[in-house]
């Protein structure tokens, strides 16, 4: 089995890899027990959550369990806790570098079942690209995976060498959010109860995200770029006629996007994964975006992965994923 044939795809899996503990420096990431796993980056910590000896970090583990739920093929992609778009940047480059080489070796023996994106330090643009270009050509990586948050808004001018990067080697952007805080601007404290900053806040962050690529012109900028976001975009479903409408009648919105149907097709050039927990709201967001930019994704072994055998429910979207991964070149 490879890619090409795979019949279901899961996009949206993270991992956690021992190699990079304390590649961070005094930022972690570190893994302990105190009565329960602890996780900590910086003076962040999570409780709770089993890293070791979990399909996070044990690849046939993982593997047992993608057969279980009926999964061919995983993108596996960066923790979002461990993004490090915030600290140093020497530190930031060493992290990334040392996650990219130590994902390539966890999949090296299984790519006809595990494909990697890569860890990039946003901070330093110069060596985001580097880092993709080395991460894309020498391990054979999809392309980069960013948090939505590193300091400087996504259509900001001086992406802009970074968006041409990613065109000219042909790969795809993924957008997934960090909780507010973690090594960044603490965020608004009332995220920081019932695990808000993970229910809402990724939604808020996600529905910024597709704004300001569309209201920022990024896509019109660089009309070949793919980009990926997570949960659906958030609350873009729900939020589509909000959307379109402060497109045409807002003072700040460019002339070409006040054109009817102009808010629509930058829309639709974007790409979703449909982790959104429920079918109502995937069919809202299959009406309002493009269906065939639609792909599989489960949080693989996270605390809101789909139970059972989700075969049946990945196989539409395969199609999709191959070609926003590139597969069917």
């Amino acid at each position: 089995m490879n890619l090409a044939t795979a019949e279901t795809i899961d996009v949206h899996a993270h991992a956690v890899l021992e190699a990079t503990m304390g590649a961070a420096g005094s930022y972690g990431p570190e893994l302990g027990y105190e009565e329960k796993p602890r996780f900590r980056v910086g003076t962040y910590e999570l409780h709770g959550v089993r890293y070791r000896g979990s399909p996070f970090m044990d690849v046939d583990l993982r593997l047992a369990a993608m057969d279980r739920a009926g999964l061919d093929h995983q993108l596996l992609s960066p923790n979002p806790l461990t993004y490090f778009h915030f600290i140093e940047p020497a530190q930031a480059r060493a992290f990334c570098r040392t996650h990219n080489d130590a994902l390539a070796a966890a999949i090296k023996d299984q790519r006809g079942r595990l494909t990697a994106s890569a860890a990039v330090p946003m901070q330093d643009i110069g060596f985001a690209i580097e880092e993709t270009t080395r991460a894309v050509r020498e391990l054979g990586m999809a392309g980069p995976y960013i948090g939505t948050d590193f300091g400087r808004p996504l259509d900001d001018p001086a992406l802009d060498p970074f968006y041409e990067a990613l065109v000219k080697l042909d790969v795809p952007l993924f957008i997934h959010p960090a909780p507010a805080g973690i090594d960044g601007p603490p965020g608004d404290p009332n995220l920081k109860r019932f695990d808000l900053d993970i229910i809402i806040g990724f939604c808020a962050q996600e529905t910024i995200a597709v704004c300001t690529l569309i209201y920022g012109g990024v896509l019109e900028r660089h009309p070949q770029l793919d980009v990926c976001l997570s949960h659906g975009g958030g609350a873009t479903g729900y939020l589509f006629g909000r959307m379109a409408s402060a497109a045409r009648k807002r003072p700040w919105a460019r002339e070409e996007l006040k054109q009817d149907g102009a808010f629509e097709a930058l829309l639709h050039r974007l790409w979703f994964d449909i982790h959104v927990h429920s079918e109502e709201s995937v069919e809202l967001l299959r009406q309002r975006v493009n269906p065939e930019r639609l792909l599989f994704g489960t949080n693989f072994a996270g605390w809101d992965q789909q139970p059972g055998d989700i075969r049946e429910e990945a196989k539409p979207y395969a199609a999709n994923a191959k070609r926003l991964l590139r597969a069917l070149k």
